[in-house]
């Protein structure tokens, strides 16, 4: 790993770390990034935006719009975002935290396969 991006995790999981755990975020910035594509839960503050990033694997991509539980998260747009890995490519889909309150988020794939395939059920506590 070079040290840039060895750097570039350290600061996203601080911030994220930052973020989660209701403290103060000590950085200006514009979008909070979740990536991973295992089912997760986080916190992020009203009135802020907010990305997940999942690794598509195979044929098939994760289904737009993503099933959204509550009006606390408000779907905006996904995007394909690289650089692409061997198993597919790498899609980001951003939400506006809009007001308190809970929401699950749930992406499908299209693709059919085993259970890499599963949903992906994301909770996300917007304070």
């Amino acid at each position: 790993m070079s040290p840039t991006l060895s750097y570039l995790t350290c600061t996203a999981a601080l911030l994220f770390t930052t973020v989660s755990c209701g403290g103060k975020n000590p950085f200006s910035v514009a979008m909070i990034d979740i990536k991973g594509s295992n089912s997760q839960s986080f916190t992020v503050p009203a009135g802020s935006e907010f990305a997940v990033t999942l690794q598509t694997i195979g044929p098939g991509e994760f289904a737009s719009p993503p099933t959204v539980s509550s009006g606390a998260v408000q779907f905006l747009d996904v995007s394909i975002v690289g650089p692409n890995a061997p198993a597919g490519p790498k899609q980001q889909f951003r939400f506006n935290a809009t007001t308190g309150g809970n929401a699950i988020i749930v992406f499908r794939h299209t693709g059919a396969g085993g259970p890499e395939m599963l949903p992906v059920e994301d909770t996300v506590r917007v304070r």
